[in-house]
């Protein structure tokens, strides 16, 4: 499509206006105003038919993935290529998803003559994280005397992935990424280990539980089994995609923020933090040596990857997270502990992200937890709620509002302290940390128990 621009605007108005006023009040100026009138109408005319010729060949290149990081400015290649000869000037306007902003609303590039291909780059960044789509750009070419502006869209394949800003959180877990992972201080394990490893004979410094009685029998004299420290176990992250993980994760209890950063981390919803603190678990899970398996559900079981490590199946892992959409449905833990019970054999780490602050989800799970309970080490961690506080643990009350909020707060913290009583008698823990101290406590709880070879 063809536009008037400033420029023909700016000399119909000083050309007719004046000629056709001189004309009116001088009849002898009639012939040479309209001449002129006529001389700059051709002018327009031609210029409008010779900017389709201009214009010819000229495409934009977007690359077909496009990786960003949630809260973090970025720069995203795009290549205008120019098969003529001649220098152009084109205006670039890209139909960005509402999640993805810019600081310019459209780019206007000079390609020089002889160039074939230009680079350039256009600032974005985003302010959730999720898949997004862009089908389509626009460009504008200026005609050879500036009358008219042609517009025109080509299409485009670009996948754009927003990533959780996993730098802002390995900000507070240094040590632990330090010496691999390690910590600054190398961490000693105790205990003799579980894996066999090798017979051998008997000394008397052994224990009799060791001894293989099998192979004593064979050779005829003591044979000792020997055990080394298991370096490989598994690790399953499982996450809840329900309804209660819609809502936004709160602050630090009964704090008030006072940081950018926080302000940050209470602007994302729990299932957000769910999945920030899962992919830094997987990285710490790969420093280790372990292997990193991930499960997600709702009212049933959405994604299910086994136990592995290496560098592709951490990517396989971050492109499932990252596109997870919360479901607005009550979870079902009885199918969730029936499916972990018949696809993980062996003992694992089972680290649940979910929300029990409703009595009704606690009481499900607690009566479904026994299935898996017995056979695999289980930890549950929930964000805290910033209401879900003692109650004469802030000392802000102003009004009688606020007395009845403190009740209702107590009352919830009551319930969950409950739940994690009748959790830890059945031998799982049940951890609430606040929301920006989640990734962090996470790496600690599972750095605790690997050192101590509980599991």
């Amino acid at each position: 499509m063809i536009f008037p621009r400033n420029r023909l605007l700016f000399w119909v108005g000083m050309v007719c206006l004046p000629f056709t006023a001189l004309a009116a009040t001088v009849p002898s100026s009639v012939l040479l105003s309209l001449c002129l009138i006529s001389a700059l109408f051709i002018l327009i005319l031609a210029d409008a038919l010779l900017i389709h010729r201009c214009s010819d060949g000229i495409t934009l290149e977007l690359p077909e993935v496009v990786r960003l990081s949630k809260g973090v400015e970025a720069s995203m290649e795009l290549y205008v290529h120019h098969p003529g000869t001649k220098g152009k000037r084109l205006r670039i306007g890209l139909p960005l998803p509402l999640e993805i902003s810019s600081p310019h609303r459209d780019l206007t590039a000079v390609i020089p003559p002889q160039t074939p291909c230009v680079s350039l780059a256009w600032s974005v960044k985003a302010t959730r994280q999720g898949k997004y789509n862009l089908d389509r750009y626009f460009l504008e070419q200026v005609s050879l005397l500036g009358f008219w502006a042609r517009r025109y869209s080509g299409k485009a394949h670009t996948e754009i992935r927003v990533y959780p800003d996993l730098l802002r959180e390995r900000k507070g877990l240094a040590a632990y990424f330090l010496n691999r992972g390690q910590g600054m201080h190398t961490l000693r394990q105790v205990g003799q280990g579980r894996d066999f490893e090798q017979l051998r004979e008997y000394i008397s410094s052994d224990n009799y539980t060791d001894i293989s009685w099998k192979a004593t029998a064979k050779h005829g004299y003591p044979i000792t089994k020997v055990y080394k420290i298991e370096r490989t176990q598994e690790i399953y992250l499982i996450i809840d995609a329900s309804r209660l993980s819609t809502r936004r994760a709160g602050a630090m209890g009964h704090r008030s923020l006072h940081k950018k950063e926080d302000h940050e981390f209470s602007d994302t919803t729990i299932l957000e933090r769910f999945v920030s603190a899962s992919l830094i678990m997987g990285q710490a899970a790969e420093q280790q040596g372990d292997l990193f398996g991930l499960l997600t559900f709702d009212d049933r079981v959405r994604g299910f990857i086994k136990a592995k490590n290496g560098k592709d199946h951490y990517n396989r892992c971050r492109d499932i997270l990252y596109n997870m959409k919360p479901q607005v449905v009550t979870p079902d833990f009885f199918e969730l502990f029936a499916f972990l019970g018949t696809r993980i054999r062996r003992r694992a780490l089972l680290i649940f992200l979910t929300n029990l602050d409703d009595p009704v989800l606690a009481e499900g799970f607690v009566r479904s937890v026994d299935i898996i309970g017995r056979r695999h080490l289980v930890l549950v961690n929930m964000v805290r709620p910033d209401r879900a506080v003692p109650l004469f643990a802030s000392p802000d009350v102003q009004s009688v509002d606020d007395i009845y909020q403190r009740l209702g707060g107590h009352l919830l913290w009551n319930n969950l302290c409950e739940t994690k009583r009748t959790l830890r008698k059945r031998g799982i823990g049940f951890s609430m940390p606040d929301n920006e101290k989640l990734s962090a406590h996470l790496v600690s709880q599972y750095i605790n128990i690997k050192q101590r070879q509980i599991l």
